[in-house]
């Protein structure tokens, strides 16, 4: 049995001794390709002791927004559920998986939970209904605090057992909020709650990027006066500038392993793209061009970097190797292309384009073919960050005057606002898994 401690939230999780093994039949990768028929049955208590119905309530919440948005499967209306849903059944032989074929269900979760001494137990089981056997199963030990946690994560593994890949719903979302009247960087889980003000520099913060080796931010504010370029570590709050050069220090991304960041530096009087080392020194200038470069975004793996220049007329995506220095057009249509993001998986890189007036999200492969279209419609959608698993995206949207934060499908399915209301929050980036 092994033990995992899930971050800050002292969260124990333990790992079950059953099969993991389920049937091809319902292995899926990508929404609409195929839906597994889901039931979910409510958290049952375990054991003596008092039943907490909000308990149930909320991680039902929590897990059934996440199973939606992930677009895997088509839910069992709970309306129909038979008497083995009122049964906690956390072992197979328990189970009257006859029932559940009845009702057209593949797949089955059930959970019960005991609340002891101020804390809770969640006891969690995923099973394939045709073959009737346990895809996977956990324990999770918290605060009655960490139950949307427990819910996020247990989320993430539905989506191992499925595809073979965790899902991001434990992870985190950094954005720029004005909420205070000043922009400043906040964080929040990937659903829209908790948010969290990172920063008080009561001036203009933009660009957060996540370290990928450890819970630290990099972001550029205009609190000294300059845009410099700023570090800080996320439990302990500590802060420093990285890169403080006469002029312009924006747009700062960490390399995949960590070990560099590649920004913007406008030191001699135009915008570069840069390499500097995790001390704030220039390791290697990327760029060497009249023209304006900047939003640098790394490929998965460290070789190359898209940057939006306008050395060709309008702004455009342009992709630079960094061994070589070679410099390839990625993007010729539209006047203005802005923002790229090259996905974790490597096969697509997301930007924004204008068109009369309004930014939308598009893609496009490392080549340029497959060009495509996202979002639709009113509002500017800008700025898009793609999710740790490279299934979904983050960008914020100028609806109605304010900004926001919004969440869809890579394929530009299931929409929808995760921040709240009187922030004009933008400048969204994700974490990786948290």
């Amino acid at each position: 049995m092994k033990t995992f401690e899930i971050g800050v939230l002292l969260i124990i999780l333990l790992c079950l001794p059953f099969s993991v093994a389920f049937a091809a039949r319902i292995e899926i990768s990508a929404p609409g390709e195929q839906t597994i028929p889901l039931a979910m049955t409510r958290l049952l208590p375990m054991g003596v002791g008092a039943a907490q119905p909000a308990i149930a309530t909320e991680f039902q919440q929590v897990l059934l927004g996440d199973l939606d948005l992930s677009g895997l499967f088509d839910m069992v209306d709970p309306a129909a559920f038979l008497g083995d849903a009122d049964k906690l059944g956390l072992r197979r032989n328990d189970i009257d998986f006859n029932q559940w074929r009845m009702l057209g269900s593949e797949a089955l979760i059930k959970g019960g939970y005991r609340v002891t001494a101020g804390r809770v137990t969640i006891e969690l089981r995923l099973f394939d209904v045709i073959t009737q056997r346990l895809l996977t199963g956990r324990r999770y030990v918290g605060k009655l605090t960490d139950v949307r946690k427990i819910a996020h994560t247990f989320a993430d593994q539905i989506l191992k057992s499925l595809t073979g890949e965790k899902g991001p719903f434990a992870s985190k979302i950094a954005y720029i909020s004005k909420r205070t009247g000043y922009k400043e960087l906040y964080l929040m889980d990937v659903d829209g709650y908790h948010p969290i003000q990172m920063t008080n520099h009561r001036s203009i913060v933009l660009n957060p990027d996540f370290s990928p080796t450890r819970k630290e931010l990099i972001f550029t504010s205009y609190s000294k006066g300059n845009p410099d370029l700023f570090r800080k570590e996320i439990y302990t709050g500590r802060e420093s500038r990285l890169s403080l050069k006469p002029g312009l220090n924006i747009g700062g991304r960490y390399s995949p392993d960590g070990r560099e960041i590649a920004l913007t530096l406008s030191k001699d009087k135009n915008s570069e793209i840069y390499l500097l080392g995790t001390d704030g020194t220039i390791h290697r200038r990327l760029t060497n061009h009249y023209s304006i470069d900047v939003d640098p975004s790394w490929s998965p793996k460290g070789n190359k970097i898209a940057f939006v220049s306008d050395r060709r007329g309008n702004p455009n995506i342009f992709i630079v190797d960094i061994h070589s220095l070679d410099v390839t057009r990625l993007t010729f249509e539209g006047k203005y292309n802005a923002t790229p993001a090259w996905s974790p998986k490597g096969d697509k890189i997301a930007f924004s384009r204008m068109d009369n007036g309004v930014f939308n999200v598009f893609t496009i492969r490392e080549d340029g073919t497959d060009e495509r279209q996202l979002t639709f419609g009113k509002g500017s959608k800008e700025h898009p960050r793609w999710s740790p698993d490279g299934r979904f995206l983050i960008y914020s949207n100028d609806l109605g005057g304010e900004k926001s934060i919004w969440i869809m499908r890579a394929d530009g399915t299931g929409g929808r606002k995760i921040s709240a209301r009187g922030g004009n929050d933008s400048h969204p980036a994700w974490s990786d898994r948290w």
